[in-house]
């Protein structure tokens, strides 16, 4: 066997995003010796994208707001199918969690009276958000990585895990490779968590950067693990459309939690046509306040804008489907309207959404205090994910732990914005915790240095290749079927050809060729990359196909409504003898105590 460096860590966190630097910095404080492993620089993490805010029922804007209110738009959210633990996890530690991070350091905006402010976002019933201007992910980067430095923990950077290491079936350590010079690396482990987000770049049109390539969803998934829900992925309703050159780049919701309005090219407020029955318990008298939710004798405004982004996003599709979109192939999204009401709107647009202002002077060259911005949905999150245990974040296999975007359960067909950065806080320290338990009580596993060698030389394979596709030639190729046949609107037909495309694709990324050196080599990279972007993509057609309705994050135009029996279980994907398996597993019976809360909130 080849002699390649290896490293020893009692817990190894891969994924240097909130979630993985949360778990990093909670699997230290349990005294255990912590690796944590960056596929690119630490603090460049997707999780600094994340613009509008982290949801916990603080009740500082509005003090109705409570755990039972969260967990309970949560749920609906999700349309019933989360884990009922997760969510009622989630929503009763969030706040606890976010006055940590103030603890550490983080500096969020204020109320006028010093308490942490809150903004209003789609599907919250009450301003939840907790937020930084719109640069909340970044300054939870920077707060758990000042944090975290203090730890003790070994960071690597640039480094791309490729398999994950079997002892039987307990997860043992992974292989990995460093970025600059191609050379392999063994990390061994007596616990190790996946925090390695989503998987946008499998479609053409995403908000992810490059890093999002389903890593720890295919990683986890050839290793025997269980995934769910991949049928459910979010299109963002608010991406840029223009220029080209930065398609699909988000659009903080917090535009539309300050006041921003969306618009078609006739001019009109489209979004008023489609408020759902459930939300129409007092239609306000002055349009530009929405509707109202009402509980008890007492109401919140909503506007329109801010319903839950699936149904958002549909609505945008529609309008430049029927030929009512803006120039560019999206609709206007438009904050400027509030200087009719505010006098000194452009600064009070520039100190709420400094990023949003200067990332369309940049990159656009318009200035959103007096001009509409075009927006369409983009590929944002993907709510299916490894199957977790909630209390302990604990794959099905020994070992491995899971959380943030990799991880699956709490948001159930569709996640709430502001969810995901509280959820990367709360799980993360739960996936930390009872990794750093497993790894007090077990030892090393032994490392099958077989497998070692299986590994790196189908990594290598690309080089002895010659004459076969360029591999940005092929992920170009999967992005655009993907985003043509399992977007936004979905029918059996495309899909079974989308399958079919798949099943090409990868015999073309199996014969690929790479030229050049292995130092500095990103079309190797890519090369790799196709592996876990054709297993994830597989696995979202495959459970597309499977559920024969319409339910939050997957809309079937061949069946557009919910169907009774599809609300009694999630969708699972698992490797049996190298084919992809589906199967239905049933979702426990939600404790009466619970569904109590979820009457009472109406």
């Amino acid at each position: 066997m080849t002699d390649y460096t290896t490293f020893e860590h009692d817990v190894l966190v891969i994924g240097a995003g909130g979630a993985g630097l949360r778990a990093a910095i909670e699997a230290s404080a349990a005294g255990v010796s912590v690796g944590l492993i960056c596929k690119s620089l630490l603090g460049k993490a997707h999780t600094v994208m994340a613009e509008g805010g982290m949801a916990a029922a603080m009740g500082n804007v509005d003090d109705r707001d409570n755990w039972r209110v969260h967990f309970s738009d949560t749920m609906r959210g999700g349309q019933y199918v989360n884990n009922w633990r997760m969510a009622e996890l989630h929503a009763k530690e969030a706040p606890e969690r976010v006055r940590e991070l103030e603890a550490w350091g983080a500096v969020f905006d204020r109320t006028k009276d010093g308490k942490i402010l809150q903004r209003n976002f789609g599907g919250h019933r009450y301003p939840r958000l907790a937020h930084v201007g719109d640069r909340t992910g970044l300054e939870l980067i920077r707060t758990l990585q000042d944090h975290g430095i203090h730890q003790g923990i070994d960071v690597h950077m640039e480094v791309t895990v490729i398999s994950l290491l079997k002892d039987g079936d307990r997860v043992v350590g992974v292989l990995a490779y460093e970025r600059e010079h191609g050379r392999f690396r063994v990390f061994k482990a007596k616990a190790v968590v996946l925090a390695t987000g989503g998987v946008g770049r499998a479609f053409k049109i995403t908000s992810n950067s490059w890093e999002g390539t389903g890593d720890g969803h295919a990683l986890a998934y050839h290793a025997g693990a269980e995934l769910i829900d991949m049928e459910f992925i979010q299109f963002h309703p608010t991406g840029m459309v223009w220029p080209p050159s930065v398609r699909g780049i988000l659009v903080t919701e917090g535009v539309r939690g300050e006041g921003g309005i969306l618009t078609n090219s006739e001019g009109k407020r489209f979004m008023f046509d489609d408020i759902p029955p459930l939300y129409k318990d007092q239609t306000a008298s002055d349009p530009e306040e929405g509707w109202r939710y009402t509980q008890g004798d007492k109401t919140a405004n909503r506007p329109p804008e801010l319903l839950t982004r699936d149904h958002v996003a549909r609505c945008i599709n529609r309008e430049v489907k029927a030929g009512r979109g803006s120039p560019h192939g999206g609709v206007y999204l438009d904050i400027a309207w509030i200087k009719e009401k505010l006098p000194n709107a452009a600064e009070h647009i520039k100190k709420k959404l400094p990023s949003m202002y200067h990332q369309f002077m940049q990159l656009a060259n318009l200035d959103i205090t007096t001009t509409p911005m075009e927006v369409g949905p983009t590929t944002h999150y993907i709510m299916g994910g490894i199957r977790v245990d909630a209390d302990t974040q604990a794959s099905t296999l020994p070992g491995l732990y899971a959380c943030g975007e990799c991880a699956s359960g709490i948001n159930g067909a569709n996640r709430l914005g502001g969810n995901s950065l509280s959820d990367l806080i709360v799980f993360g320290k739960r996936a930390g915790e009872y990794a750093a338990q497993f790894a007090q009580q077990n030892g090393h596993g032994s490392i099958d240095n077989g497998q070692i060698e299986r590994e790196t030389k189908r990594a290598l394979e690309p080089f002895d290749r010659e004459g076969g596709d360029n591999p940005f030639v092929v992920q170009h190729d999967l992005q655009d079927m993907m985003q043509a046949k399992v977007g936004i609107v979905r029918v059996e037909e495309e899909m079974q050809e989308a399958l079919a495309g798949l099943r090409g694709l990868k015999d073309r990324a199996e014969k690929c060729s790479v030229t050049g050196n292995i130092d500095y080599n990103p079309g190797w990279h890519t090369a790799l990359d196709l592996r876990n972007l054709l297993t994830v993509s597989e696995a979202i057609t495959r459970s597309a196909i499977e559920r024969k309705e319409s339910r939050g994050g997957q809309f079937r135009e061949d069946y557009p409504n919910k169907e009774p029996e599809f609300a009694k279980f999630n969708i699972a994907v698992k490797e049996v003898n190298g084919e992809m398996q589906i199967s239905h597993v049933p979702l426990p019976e939600m404790p009466a105590e619970l569904k109590a809360v979820i009457e009472e909130m109406g």
